[in-house]
């Protein structure tokens, strides 16, 4: 799974490098035997105070997140969820969406919804479907996709307030952001990727990766 996701992650053209943030020495033991570079932090309850801690480490003006357990993102899907005009001189966040078309995605709480306006700037995250669809059904539920884009502003806000009660309730890191005002904003992307949070999950994208793989040899063989 680490291979896959730094092996695609070094494929964007807007990223000046990478490396595995991780606590837990035999990640690093194995990106060191393949040649990952890797940032060893300390123990944190989520990704986005680990990220902070490597903002403490290597400097720059902005930090992209790709999680781990996405090993069907691509460097194009990256590069374009990474916009070219992003804020550095407050604290602001980038996330990126994809529409959902299977329903079954749509009511699978492991799939973070996002409500956006008409700007892309979110008003709210959820693992229920949001929004209802009481007025009309002509809408796309938008799913949250794990590429993110932090400042160093928006990661120290972050670190510097407690979990509050939406936090807590929905057991959503990102929540946070929203309580304590800063901006988030959803870049619609085409993305295939499926977080790997269940074994059903892994199972569909060893499926997946299989079709690819044969698609790619059918293509080579009729050239």
């Amino acid at each position: 799974m680490i291979w896959w996701v730094y092996k695609h992650t070094k494929e964007s053209k807007k990223l000046d490098d990478v490396f595995v943030a991780t606590d837990d020495d035999r990640i690093s033991n194995y990106c060191k035997s393949v040649d990952i570079k890797c940032v060893m932090t300390g123990e944190h309850d989520n990704h986005i105070s680990r990220i902070h801690e490597v903002s403490t480490i290597i400097d720059a003006d902005i930090y992209v997140s790709v999680n781990g357990d996405e090993p069907l993102i691509g460097g194009d899907t990256i590069d374009s969820a990474i916009a070219n005009d992003m804020i550095i001189d407050k604290p602001c966040f980038y996330g990126s969406v994809r529409k959902l078309t299977n329903p079954a995605e749509v009511m699978d709480p492991t799939n973070i919804k996002i409500a956006t306006n008409r700007n892309n700037r979110c008003v709210y995250i959820s693992r229920a479907p949001i929004p209802f669809p009481y007025g009309t059904t002509s809408f796309f539920y938008k799913k949250y996709v794990g590429i993110e884009c932090f400042n160093k502003l928006a990661l120290q806000a972050y670190v510097d307030t407690k979990k509050e009660e939406l936090e807590f309730v929905e057991d959503i890191d990102h929540l946070r952001f929203l309580e304590i005002g800063v901006p988030m904003y959803f870049n619609e992307i085409e993305s295939d990727s499926i977080s790997v949070d269940t074994q059903k999950d892994l199972e569909y994208v060893r499926f997946i990766m299989s079709k690819k793989k044969i698609e790619s040899m059918t293509s080579k063989t009729q050239l």
